[in-house]
């Protein structure tokens, strides 16, 4: 192998319960992948963690993510380049065949396929990523996957959008269906959040950014969920019944939390929840 076949970003805001377990992942084969880790405002021992692995660490004081990403991509060499959350687990060898999905001839920009474990998560937060599963929107889309491998073209037109706080969801509508592709045979855990308040933290968030990328126009109709996508998910599985009254409980409570944010205008505060990270 002559060289790393991409470049990893990964953007942490105090992850020094979770960033050891994914760097042991990326660094398992020697000289794969080229990864970048920028650490950003924290306050415990992320910097240190990452330290210990054949990475480069960047420690910047402010905590905005979207600095973080710019900051990393200023010192990252390799394409295809691939963001990565700090919370998610993926192998070193699933980035790398993430980043052979993108390039001339193929996808812009392409994500894994997604798994949400229930282990140790509360029964209606459970009940409502069921649902949300379902979605039409959330098969499809490449958001809330936590990894995005992107091309160097795609990258570029990346570089070129306004920082939000719903990052991914604004690059997947970035780009055309025909530009995005899931890379089926790749998977990457995504750690749910285990109770219903943390996943109301959760929500209000991601309203929020919705919030935010609509006011940009950023967010096309395709990435929204309607009343009529809930009928056809429980027409396809009347089973999910019961638990849509649940995920739409939680989506009206997490709009109801955002609402301060949202008049505030306040898009950078960002609500995480715990739960995800124990």
């Amino acid at each position: 192998m002559s060289g790393p076949v991409a470049s990893v970003v990964v953007p942490a805001h105090d992850e020094e319960r979770t960033i050891g377990r994914l760097l042991d992942a990326l660094c398992a084969t020697p000289g794969l992948l080229e990864v970048v880790v920028a650490c950003n405002g924290c306050t415990d021992g992320t910097a240190a963690v990452a330290a210990r692995y054949p990475v480069t660490v960047l420690d910047l004081p402010e905590p905005s993510k979207a600095r973080a990403l710019r900051a990393a991509d200023d010192v990252a060499v390799t394409f295809p380049r691939v963001y990565l959350d700090a919370d998610v687990e993926i192998s070193a060898d699933g980035v790398a065949r993430l980043a052979a999905a993108v390039g001339p001839g193929d996808a812009a920009v392409a994500a894994p396929s997604r798994t949400l474990p229930r282990t140790g998560v509360t029964p209606l937060a459970r009940w409502y990523y069921d649902v949300w599963e379902a979605l039409p929107t959330v098969r499809s889309g490449l958001f809330g996957r936590g990894v995005l491998a992107v091309s160097r073209d795609a990258a570029a037109r990346v570089a070129a959008l306004p920082p939000v706080m719903a990052d991914d969801l604004v690059l997947s509508e970035a780009f055309a269906p025909a530009e995005r592709v899931v890379v089926p045979d790749v998977a990457v855990v995504v750690h749910p959040a285990r109770t219903l308040g943390d996943l109301v933290r959760r929500r209000a968030r991601v309203t929020t950014g919705n919030v935010q990328a609509d006011r940009a126009g950023l967010r096309g109709a395709e990435a929204r969920t309607s009343l009529g996508d809930l009928w056809r998910v429980v027409r396809e599985r009347p089973a999910l019944a019961p638990k849509v009254p649940v995920f739409a409980g939680v989506v009206l409570a997490g709009r109801l939390r955002s609402r301060a944010a949202v008049r505030a205008g306040d898009f950078t505060t960002w609500e995480r929840d715990a739960s995800s990270r124990a």
